[in-house]
């Protein structure tokens, strides 16, 4: 290469350097993409060796799991807000999970993955129930979009926070503690019973002594001694706890049964849409409960599903086709499994999938016909590929 067979060059001061060093690299034989290898690695690995150092018993619905690298070297290091993909053997079926970091990215010889108890959760029980210290697992690197971009976001930010959503927000705060940033953040923390706040003694002492952080705690079934904040959470409740919106950059982070609703009353205090910052963690309404579930479709009427050199296998069409495979032995590279991340794409050869509404499809996956496989259940018999 050089700057008389590049048409380009000759616009940028200095291009006669830049391909001069170039070339001299090349001459010297260097194995550039190994070594760019080696210098992203340690930030983007494929895979994490964890060990479970400590069990923590935060409620009596919630545990943190304090994970730590194997080999004892440092973790890579993450955005507050961001998760793993742990994954995890339950039975005979490997899996994973999304698990948001609730630890500070100050701190970074172990990952604290929070976890609470869901009625029917396969892994949040058998995590709770079963994981000891010395437990060890693999997961994925830190991932995803859900963290505080100061480009963009500003630095007085609302976050609303159910049940174990409050991990990320925990995150958020203790790097704000951290690092001693002048950012300003409300937390607006919503629990069933007042026995069950997460983190209740940290965030309340955090707030006593850091005053541009805020934290008011919702309890939507308080016993006869709360005198805290009473659920719902409505437009009204909102803007007296955390202030006029006034485009402050607002994340919510809980069951996904209630984003719709949240985000209607923050639309109704004058709150733009592009202000709200939701963390996918599941599906909100899976079928049947979809209204765009198509009427005739039985979830339970079981359909075939074939994968290409793989073989045949035969699923419910109200399961997942992700978790419908991945119970047959078939594992699909996978990580948020809420339809966003797009690393569990499988090409629909033939036949009809249904997407929840989470699904984040990109316009190449709709042009070839991919479908992001955690959030795609079989209408009909299908041939995949992947």
């Amino acid at each position: 290469m050089s700057t008389s067979t590049n048409p380009l060059a000759h616009l940028f001061e200095g291009a006669d350097e830049v391909v001069a060093e170039i070339e001299r690299r090349g001459a010297a034989g260097a194995d550039h993409p190994a070594d760019a290898r080696e210098e992203i690695t340690p930030y983007h690995p494929k895979l994490l060796d964890l060990t479970v150092a400590e069990v923590v018993e935060e409620t009596v619905t919630t545990k943190t799991f304090r994970m730590r690298r194997t080999d004892g070297e440092p973790l890579p290091p993450f955005l507050a807000g961001q998760y793993v993909s742990l994954h995890v053997t339950v039975g005979d079926v490997l899996t994973s999970r999304a698990l948001s970091i609730s630890s500070s990215p100050a701190v970074l010889d172990h990952y604290d993955l929070t976890v609470r108890r869901l009625r029917g959760g396969r892994v949040s029980n058998h995590l709770i129930d079963t994981v000891r210290a010395g437990d060890r697992f693999t997961s994925g690197g830190p991932i995803g979009t859900f963290y505080h971009d100061p480009l963009f976001h500003g630095d007085d930010v609302v976050f609303l926070a159910g049940g174990s959503g409050v991990a990320p927000a925990m995150s958020m705060i203790r790097d704000i503690v951290d690092h001693g940033l002048s950012r300003r953040m409300t937390l607006v923390y919503g629990s069933r019973r007042a026995d069950d706040i997460i983190f209740r003694d940290e965030l309340d002492a955090i707030a006593r002594e850091h005053p541009h952080i805020t934290v008011h705690h919702v309890i939507s079934d308080p016993g006869p001694d709360w005198t805290g904040e009473v659920g719902p959470l409505d437009a009204a409740l909102i803007s007296r706890l955390a202030g006029p919106p006034a485009g402050r950059m607002t994340y919510l982070c809980g069951p996904p049964g209630k984003y719709a609703y949240l985000v209607r009353q923050l639309e109704s205090l004058g709150h733009p849409r592009r202000r709200i910052r939701l963390e996918a963690n599941s599906v909100a309404l899976p079928p049947p409960a979809d209204p765009r579930w198509p009427a005739e479709a039985d979830p339970e009427e079981e359909v075939t599903v074939t994968v290409r050199g793989r073989g045949t296998i035969s699923v419910p069409r109200g399961r997942p086709l992700l978790d419908a495979l991945e119970d047959n032995g078939l594992r699909p590279e996978a990580s948020c499994r809420s339809g966003e991340c797009a690393l569990c794409r499988v090409r629909v050869c033939s036949g009809e999938v249904f997407h929840a509404e989470e699904a984040r499809l990109r316009a190449s996956d709709r042009e070839f016909g991919f479908a992001h496989c955690c959030v795609a259940y079989p209408l009909t018999d299908l041939e995949i590929d992947f």
